[in-house]
């Protein structure tokens, strides 16, 4: 049977007295750090958004630079063509010899432009990774 007595009252007053010290040393700051954590990986998240759209970007640019390289080399080509129809076979074969170099040229450009900038981003998504996993796993740097 349960008694109240001034023990009672002294108990009650501990558990009021370890509630507050716990809080104070224990919850606010596990509290501070899920929420530090959270913004840390809200921030890589904007990150990641970032640089997905910049490589899209890129690769939608290097899409358009292609395009134009080819109108550009169809077109010079064409003219070229006209021009060596009237002057004979070996001038075609030089000028399709040029307009080919030219674009393969072009596209050599466009493709080293997009495979650097693809390196760039997946190397500082490997990075953003590993310190998103450290940190979600509590691992110092």
């Amino acid at each position: 049977m349960i008694t109240i007595d001034a023990t009672m009252w002294i108990h009650i007053l501990n558990i009021l007295i370890l509630i507050a010290v716990m809080n104070a040393v224990l919850y606010r700051p596990v509290r501070a750090m899920l929420k530090e954590r959270r913004q840390e990986v809200a921030t890589l998240e904007t990150d990641i958004e970032t640089f997905e759209t910049n490589s899209r970007l890129r690769l939608e640019e290097s899409g358009q630079k292609l395009a134009e390289a080819r109108s550009k080399a169809k077109e010079e080509f064409d003219v070229m063509r006209g021009a060596a129809l009237a002057g004979g076979s070996e001038k075609i074969a030089a000028v399709r010899l040029e307009a080919d170099k030219e674009k393969s040229a072009g596209l050599a450009d466009i493709a080293g432009q997009f495979e650097k900038a693809k390196g760039e981003l997946q190397s500082r998504l490997d990075s953003f990774a590993r310190d998103m996993a450290d940190k979600i796993l509590g691992r110092a740097a």
